[in-house]
């Protein structure tokens, strides 16, 4: 028992974002207002989307998930971040960095599957328009959106299993804003090159296939795009796959940007700012993204405006 208690502290400390005590204040400001946004933003979306029986189509339904897994990515990073910018959240346990860390591999991972969803939507949409509402079912969006949640909890399982045949006898201070793989096992007394290999394996593959996806559907939607003669189909087209080209480019860019380039320790901060990017940053932009440029939503909010005032 004295052995194990020595390999795995009982808690460990988070540096947070950064030391310099006039920092602090101003960037708890920042990261609150924008912690409030997406909360709002993203429940007032699926909100939206729920009340709206014209918007219950597989389209919505991803844009609606992809809402509800932003919300959760963000209340498990922004939460203890804040805390810590106020100086009473730098400790954190055993148990809450495990769970912080599950629960931020199930969101990220599922998000990587539903924005490989919406692009598959949006090709059958485009590209086969007749067969659309044979092929594109309420019912396949459903199991594809329970597919992609199943999906992100087996990846979390597999890293966090992992995670557990390391030792940390060296250090319990992680350098980084919440409990992330790669700063742990960089403080890790055991080789982590298995949990290197694992990361590459099986994180790989996951952005492999989802990014993959997301390019041949919308290599068949530009081809078909350009055949259009109709300028208005082809503006409609642009409009609609424009803010998921957008939101999937930020996403994955900084993701990609994260766990391809080598790690250095020189690169902490550049990975938590990066990581700020995608964790914190991105969720208050979806919704934004989407509704700016969607008609439907606008026009479902001027709606439900309407009868509340």
């Amino acid at each position: 028992m004295e052995k194990e208690n020595s390999t795995w502290p009982a808690d460990f400390v988070l540096t947070g974002l950064t030391r310099l005590p006039q920092w602090k204040a101003p960037l708890f400001l920042v990261f609150f207002l924008v912690y409030l946004t997406t909360v709002a933003g993203n429940l007032g979306l699926i909100c939206l989307i729920w009340n709206d029986p014209h918007l219950h189509i597989p389209m919505y339904l991803c844009l609606g998930n992809l809402a509800f897994v932003d919300t959760w990515l963000s209340s498990t990073v922004t939460p203890k971040m804040l805390l810590n910018l106020l100086d009473q959240g730098n400790v954190i346990s055993l148990s809450e960095c495990m769970i912080q860390f599950f629960s931020f591999v199930v969101s990220v991972t599922t998000e990587c599957f539903l924005l490989a969803v919406m692009a598959y939507d949006r090709y059958v949409a485009i590209c086969k328009p007749l067969l659309y509402p044979m092929i594109m079912t309420n019912r396949l969006c459903v199991r594809l959106l329970v597919l992609s949640l199943v999906g992100g909890f087996l990846h979390a399982v597999i890293h966090e299993s992992f995670l557990f045949r390391l030792t940390f006898c060296k250090s319990n201070i992680i350098d980084h804003f919440y409990c992330d793989v790669i700063p742990l096992l960089k403080i890790s007394c055991t080789d982590p090159s298995i949990n290197y290999l694992i990361i590459f394996v099986f994180s790989g593959s996951i952005q492999v296939f989802s990014i993959l996806t997301i390019l041949i559907s919308y290599t068949f939607v530009l081809f078909t795009i350009l055949t259009k003669k109709s300028e208005k189909g082809i503006r409609k087209a642009f409009s609609t796959c424009g803010a998921h080209l957008l939101s999937v480019s930020l996403y994955y860019g900084t993701l990609l940007f994260m766990y391809v380039h080598p790690a250095s320790s020189e690169a902490d901060d550049q990975d938590m700012i990066i990581s700020l990017f995608y964790t914190v940053i991105i969720p208050v932009l979806n919704p934004i993204i989407y509704s700016l440029r969607n008609k439907q939503v606008l026009g479902s909010l001027k709606k439900m405006l309407k009868r509340n005032i």
